[in-house]
Parts: structure tokens; sequence; C-alpha cells
């Protein structure tokens, strides 16, 4: 089955072989792993605990948007997700952050969670507003979505798959 067939991220064959155990060396490396896919960005993330996955899927999608390197913790904001599953809530918290992004013009660079659970999340993030003439604006994330979703505990701790249309 191929991508436009299917939602559910198991009827794909796009990324056969791509879901991988984490590691400690994957995680000295980089805090995550892009995936190209027709019209959409794609990450795998991993973390010792499920907080810190969704952080490193947070990290990830503002590091597509632009170089956060260069981004302050000048401001901050407390968010709050929630959905049904843990694969919902990832998705959920992404959104939140897009719609911080796009409503605010704010860039976050570090991300605190809370309080957590299958379905909720609170939160702090840390950035600032985008000044151009500091932010290169990247590429731009249209939203989060569900296709090749994935969220699973593993031997080492956490995975976590999603797909950016941009």
């Amino acid at each position: 089955m191929n991508c436009g067939e299917s939602q559910k991220a198991r009827d794909c064959d796009c990324f056969p072989n791509l879901w991988f155990s984490a590691s400690p060396l994957f995680a000295l490396m980089k805090r995550y792993k892009l995936l190209d896919h027709t019209a959409d960005i794609g990450i795998i993330v991993s973390g010792k605990d499920v907080s810190e996955a969704f952080d490193n899927a947070a990290y990830a999608m503002f590091d597509i948007l632009a170089d956060i390197d260069k981004v302050e913790e000048t401001d901050s904001f407390d968010l709050q997700a929630s959905a049904e599953n843990i694969e919902e809530l990832l998705v959920a918290w992404l959104d939140e952050l897009l719609y911080l992004y796009e409503t605010e013009r704010f860039i976050c660079s570090r991300f605190s969670i809370t309080d957590m659970s299958d379905t909720s999340l609170n939160a702090s993030v840390f950035g600032e507003k985008i000044d151009l003439a500091r932010h290169e604006i990247k590429t731009e994330i249209k939203s989060v979505t569900y296709h090749q979703l994935r969220v699973e505990k593993t031997n080492d701790g956490w995975e976590a798959q999603v797909l950016f249309d941009v």
C-alpha cells in the first residue's frame, strides 16, 4: 500500500525497515533523524522516557523550521495538550507548538515537559520572537500529520516517528 492510500503508519511501505531501536550511540550523535518523503519531511526521535522523546520531536520540528542555535531564551510560554492516546498526544503537542510559531512568530529552542500522561501534558517552552536579521527560516511546515505516526516503548526507552507536511 502506498502513502496516498492510508493514514495508518503501519499500512505504508514507503519507509521499509526504517524503524530502528534506540541506542546510546544514536542519542549521543543527534536528537533526531530526518526521513525524506514526497511533499513531507519525517523525523524519528528517541528518548530515555516518553517526555524526552516528545522534547526531541519538538526540537526537531523547530530545527527544521529555523536555525535554532541562534535563538535566545528571552521569553517563555506555558502550553497544554491533550488527546485520546499517546500517538495523538504527540501530534497535539507539535500542533500547539506550530500554532505558537504561526500566531506569535515565536521560535522555541528549549522545552520542559513538567507533567505528562498518555493523554495529556503540561510544558513550558523557551525562545524568542522571530528576528529576520538573526533568524533564517529554512522550511515552512504546514501541518503535523498522522501518516506513519508511531510512539513506542522499546528496551532502551521510547521512539517516535512523525511526518510534517511542508
